[in-house]
């Protein structure tokens, strides 16, 4: 899809806005590396995100009357029931995100049905859900595993970056895929204040952090396309970035015609649109 026209969304907004929430824990880390796993420090960022982080933004969430969408590996589901649970329980929508943090590796497809059945299994069991979203991991998927979403009857996909509105994905044999919901590095948390001794970079300002969103917003918003912001709890949960993530908010707000939505609604609206 080239048309570069501005989406037309519901009740005539201007742009759609997605706030979504990976909520990998330590399964960031133990994918990474699995050794790991006799590293408590390193460790103690991903508990963090579930002890501390995912209880206080579901509070800053119920603050500014928001519903978001958490991205859930099935691990992570499976350690931290209650949090899946708050989060179920708040009325935001839930979506997949692998079992264990897994990268995706188009070279074993039979380890990304595996990671999607286990994730899909544990989200069921947890929390009774079955997700109409899934984010690959770590911002890399497969032609494979876009076959597979549509096989197992996801309705968006979220991982890729090539444009700033929804789009359909067409299969190899031509049959429509799920609808793509394109987000960005420069709108994720992760590259501006993930550390580890592991792999040493520089944790930026807020100030900093915050200009690159407010400016990715207002020519997006002009755009007429989908604001897609990615963050995660043990990195966004940390206060100072809480009070950042609250602030982008009140500036989001001084626009008129926004329309803030989980990935589930922006999906059925393009949808729909599509359709018409």
């Amino acid at each position: 899809m080239d048309d570069m026209s501005p989406i037309q969304w519901p009740d005539n907004a201007r742009c759609a806005v997605m706030l979504t929430f990976d909520f990998d824990a330590e399964s960031l880390w133990l994918s990474r590396n699995p050794d790991n796993a006799r590293r408590p420090g390193v460790l103690s960022q991903g508990v963090y995100g579930a002890k501390t982080g995912v209880p206080k933004i579901l509070e800053l969430l119920r603050e500014e009357e928001l519903k978001a969408t958490f991205f859930v590996p099935g691990w992570t589901a499976e350690k931290y029931a209650d949090r899946v649970e708050a989060i179920k329980a708040g009325g935001h929508e839930i979506g997949h995100h692998g079992y264990l943090h897994e990268w995706v590796d188009p070279d074993y497809p039979d380890k990304e049905r595996e990671a999607l059945e286990k994730g899909l299994e544990a989200l069921k069991n947890v929390v009774g859900v079955r997700p109409k979203g899934y984010r690959s991991p770590a911002g890399e998927t497969s032609a494979n595993m876009i076959g597979l979403l549509h096989e197992y009857g996801f309705d968006y996909d979220s991982s890729l970056m090539d444009q700033i509105s929804p789009y359909r994905h067409v299969l190899a044999d031509g049959t429509p895929g799920p609808v793509e919901l394109p987000w960005h590095w420069s709108m994720d948390d992760a590259p501006y204040a993930l550390f580890a001794i592991q792999s040493p970079r520089p944790i930026h300002t807020n100030d900093h952090i915050l200009n690159i969103w407010k400016a990715e917003f207002a020519e997006i918003y002009r755009w007429g396309g989908l604001v897609n912001i990615l963050t995660h709890p043990q990195i966004i949960g940390r206060p100072s970035r809480l009070a950042m993530l609250r602030e982008f908010i009140a500036y989001i707000r001084t626009f008129p015609n926004v329309w803030f939505a989980t990935g589930e609604e922006v999906s059925a609206a393009w949808t729909a649109r599509e359709q018409a």
